[in-house]
């Protein structure tokens, strides 16, 4: 049997969904759909899109902060990971895109722990997910990549 400690609670409910509302919010909702069109190769690529100072760079800020943000709840303990596994969907999405310059950004920013909230919770989702379901989501992404870039 479960820890009652480990059972998501009416407060992790209402924190998942005040996170949502978050991702409803309008220029969060921009920032989102340019995100999902935009496919970094590597850092000399990403700061090409999104130079310091543009809409770009701005949009790419607001949701890979977003999402570490949102990830650094569960990893100090103030949100249930399972809950907010089984709702974050998007989070893989995001640290998927994000996976080929994250390594480069944080070497060039001397911050190894740039994105490690989400690093972690990203590894946790997949570790739970079948191997063919994770393959077929980043199959997807990569697909979705490409067509908004031909």
């Amino acid at each position: 049997m479960p820890l009652m400690a480990n059972k998501p609670t009416y407060d992790d409910a209402n924190l998942l969904l005040r996170l949502y509302e978050l991702r409803r919010e309008e220029t969060m909702r921009k920032a989102r759909q340019w995100f999902a069109s935009f496919s970094p190769d590597n850092p000399e690529h990403m700061q090409q899109v999104s130079t310091p100072g543009s809409q770009e760079n701005a949009y790419l800020r607001m949701v890979m902060s977003y999402w570490d943000m949102a990830a650094s709840f569960v990893t100090s303990g103030v949100l249930n990971e399972d809950l907010f596994l089984q709702n974050s969907g998007e989070l893989l999405f995001a640290w998927e895109k994000g996976r080929p310059v994250i390594e480069r950004m944080r070497d060039r920013m001397k911050n190894p722990q740039a994105m490690k909230n989400m690093e972690t919770m990203a590894t946790a989702l997949i570790k739970r997910l079948p191997p063919e379901t994770y393959e077929a989501m980043t199959a997807q992404f990569r697909s979705a990549a490409k067509a908004t870039q031909a």
